[in-house]
């Protein structure tokens, strides 16, 4: 076991509110912690992206990009870091390339140090762009692989520890200047962790992240032997983690805590922030939801489901007053996964393979199909881990505008470019590119919040 010490990425304002609060923390509601925060002497802080982008601005009525900067000034010592979702940026589909690099150029420019990249097929291809563009911007790429499974242990036909492997070098070789292995669910298990981490450091040169959940109630066995495979930086959800702070912090990992410069971190300084944050989160009770605070869900190893997207699912069947149906949902969610290749279950392909779960209950299997599931089909989200079911795809295309012949190649290849259109679009409202950005990405609730950004009235 190495003895290096072990860094941390601390994701409160990020990803820690985003399981737990449904992304409502307000940017009020973090500038106080802030600068202690930035004193721990964290690897890194994730503080935007994911669904942080979209919830300010349909949401709360924050502007995301005067929050980033904000925080930038706040934490000059730690990296800031954003979870940027390769072609999709913080969006639901894949967007074209020149907004794809306008937005990380902008990015790169507001304070994001580290550029998380993912993609939710595990696709290289939509990382391809996002690569390259952060390293031209000078900041550190960091590729990421979606941990996924179909068997209870990594393994199977799909998600085996060569198929995580290869992935990495293929990342590796593209220019990554370190990889994650991203864990949205909690599913890896302390065996796996151990046995891929091993693997990884072995093959890679680069440094390895892990991110994980404590929903199945895994990560403190997960953490601990992944630093015994020389794991080089975990996840915590600092002040506001709950248990996945305690696996990272508390627990005895069997290395010492290193802050990013190599000597001793900090962490006595978390339990004073952690009562802060006990109080701010007083203010959010509302969009609590119990099981994913207090409640371990074991389940989760079956159903694989993250825990927004069963948020996502109860709201829909709610919605339909059909929430006696759930456990229909939960049962046919894997047959609708499986007929679309298989894809990890995160933003987009949960809400993608969740929502037509869902119309696959209430209506009968594709009856009603949605446009998410027609483009998924045609390839407009790159290419599935494994082979779709041909039979749902012909029926899901037919009648398709682009054509009812799926393509494979790059995704983004077949899109036109949008950035004069969007430029055209917000004369005369958007003031900067920040502006248009937030258009590009969300057209109608861009457009609103713009609009009473600025006090501009609706258009005749």
């Amino acid at each position: 076991m190495t003895s290096s010490p072990l860094r941390i990425t601390d994701t409160t304002f990020r990803d820690g509110h985003q399981s737990i609060l449904a992304t409502r923390l307000r940017t009020e509601d973090m500038v106080p912690i802030a600068p202690e925060m930035d004193q721990v002497g964290f690897h890194s802080m994730e503080v935007w992206g994911g669904a942080t982008y979209d919830v300010c601005i349909r949401f709360l009525n924050e502007d995301p990009w005067e929050r980033l900067q904000t925080l930038k000034k706040l934490l000059p010592n730690t990296p800031l870091q954003m979870l940027l979702r390769g072609q999709n940026l913080v969006g639901y589909r894949n967007y074209p390339d020149d907004v794809v690099k306008e937005f990380i150029r902008e990015a790169a420019e507001s304070g994001i140090d580290i550029f998380r990249i993912f993609d939710a097929l595990n696709d290289e291809r939509n990382l391809e762009l996002s690569i390259k563009t952060v390293k031209e911007c000078g900041r550190h790429a960091q590729a990421s692989l979606c941990y996924s499974l179909t068997e209870n242990r990594m393994g199977g036909d799909i998600f085996t520890l060569y198929y995580y492997v290869n992935k990495a070098k293929i990342l590796q070789e593209m220019g990554a200047d370190s990889l994650c292995i991203k864990d949205m669910a909690g599913l890896i298990s302390p065996l796996d962790a151990y046995e891929l981490i091993n693997a990884l450091k072995k093959e890679l040169d680069i440094p390895i992240q892990l991110h994980t959940h404590y929903t199945s109630g895994l990560a403190s066995m997960s953490y601990f032997k992944a630093t015994e495979a020389g794991v080089d930086v975990v996840d915590t959800a600092g002040p506001l983690g709950h248990a996945l702070f305690s696996a990272s912090l508390r627990a005895p990992l069997g290395r010492p805590l290193g802050d990013r410069e190599g000597s001793r971190a900090r962490p006595h300084l978390i339990f004073r922030l952690s009562e802060h944050m006990e109080e701010v989160v007083a203010k959010y009770r509302d969009h609590m939801q119990s099981t994913q605070v207090a409640i371990i869900d074991t389940q989760v190893l079956r159903h694989q489901i993250p825990e927004g997207m069963i948020s996502n699912l109860v709201q829909q069947l709610k919605e339909a007053k059909a929430l006696d149906r759930l456990s229909e949902v939960y049962k046919e969610i894997p047959h609708t996964r499986k007929d679309m290749g298989c894809p990890p279950l995160v933003t987009p392909t949960s809400q993608i393979v969740g929502v037509q779960a869902v119309l696959n209950v209430l209506f009968g299997r594709y009856k009603v199909i949605t446009q998410q599931v027609k483009d998924y089909f045609y390839g407009l989200y790159g290419r599935p881990p494994a082979t779709v079911n041909p039979e749902v795809r012909k029926i899901a295309l037919k009648g398709y505008p682009r054509g009812e012949t799926p393509i494979d190649c790059r995704a983004a290849d077949v899109l036109e470019p949008e950035m004069e259109k969007v430029k055209e679009a917000t004369k005369g409202i958007a003031r900067t590119m920040k502006d248009i950005l937030i258009y590009a990405l969300y057209p109608q609730s861009g457009m609103e919040f713009l609009r009473k950004k600025y006090g501009v009235g609706d258009r005749d």
